[in-house]
């Protein structure tokens, strides 16, 4: 029997390495892991799904797409036949973003450097921490999220922002936390909630993503087979 093949994308500035905990059958699933590329100068968001599309090698694969990875996965779905949609910690369109975001694409706060302004704050603030709590948490920023120059981290807020998903695949599952704080859960509708959970949910609810992330992937499969 032919491995399914999953496709996962990390959230902004987030590498590979936030799925190190998801472990799926490997006599059932073949997983691949696609890291985030240097945005060209003017690229916009298509062009910039194009080329990570070229890193999936499989016909209809399922791809797991974490925060703003879940938007990217909805744009490659649009791109490519995909079996399935899977998003976790993201939002399905604008609608379900914080009302500070939509504001501040109102303000078109978007063209400001705010991924510049981000790091800044990041780096003074980790050279005045002195609680080891503090240091160890650091720690583990700098081991996930790797990806923040200023240029990338500009790029994706911007894209955020200005995103519209106006061709939403149906074939879509979305997984939340109820205490989500990036993309709080009263905003998203027709979700499978995590109680408590929060947007690291990648990380800390690794154990019930894998219980239930085969039986997920390979639902439609097993109506076919009815």
């Amino acid at each position: 029997m032919s491995k399914t093949p999953v496709y996962f994308i990390p959230g902004l500035g987030a590498n590979s390495l936030i799925f190190e905990k998801i472990d799926l059958p490997k006599d059932q699933f073949e997983c691949f892991f696609i890291e985030w590329k240097k945005p060209l100068k003017n690229e916009n968001l298509n062009e910039y799904t194009q080329r990570l599309i070229k890193n999936i090698n499989h016909k209809s694969p399922i791809i797991i797409g974490v925060s703003f990875g879940g938007i990217i996965a909805q744009e490659i779905a649009k791109s490519i036949q995909v079996e399935k949609t899977i998003i976790i910690s993201s939002v399905k369109n604008e609608n379900e973003l914080p009302i500070l975001y939509r504001v501040a694409k109102k303000l078109n706060l978007q063209y400001l450097p705010l991924g510049t302004f981000f790091n800044k704050i990041f780096n003074i603030y980790k050279k005045t921490v002195t609680s080891k709590k503090k240091k160890e948490r650091f720690k583990l920023y700098n081991k996930y999220l790797s990806f923040r120059s200023n240029s990338y981290l500009n790029w994706g807020i911007k894209n955020i922002l200005n995103w519209k998903n106006t061709n939403a695949n149906l074939n879509i599952v979305h997984i939340h936390g109820t205490d989500d704080e990036i993309f709080p859960s009263k905003n998203i509708k027709n979700a499978i909630f995590l109680p408590k959970a929060k947007h690291t949910l990648i990380l800390t609810n690794f154990k019930w993503l894998n219980q239930n992330l085969p039986e997920i992937i390979l639902e439609n499969e097993k109506k076919a087979d009815l």
